[in-house]
């Protein structure tokens, strides 16, 4: 929306870093081997998945900043990118606690 609204597309790029922020946690959970029940701790290769994640995560927050302080975007469009970002995050988050398979003892 920030993109149509102020004729900018550079904000565009930060969909990209939504695309992308699954998919470390995906790839390096798969390697290290989820599906062992006896261990509690994962091993480094989650924890670089965790990094990944945590690091497009912020890179999605981050880069309309950037590019608002370079003079690429205006500041409402910056705005409008973050709120975007929240609300996708937001949905995502509520999303897995919702349809998480906890059992309760």
């Amino acid at each position: 929306m920030s993109c149509a609204l102020y004729g900018n597309w550079w904000p565009l790029f930060v969909v990209a870093t939504y695309v992308l922020a699954p998919l470390p946690n995906a790839v390096f959970g798969r390697y290290a081997g989820r599906d062992d029940m006896m261990s509690d701790y994962q091993g480094g290769i989650a924890d670089a998945g965790y990094f990944l994640t945590g690091l497009m995560i912020i890179t999605g927050f981050c880069l309309p900043v950037v590019l608002a302080h370079a003079g690429v975007i205006t500041v409402p469009a910056m705005i409008m990118s973050i709120s975007g970002g929240l609300l996708i995050y937001g949905t995502i988050i509520s999303y897995s606690r919702f349809f998480s398979e906890e059992e309760d003892f």
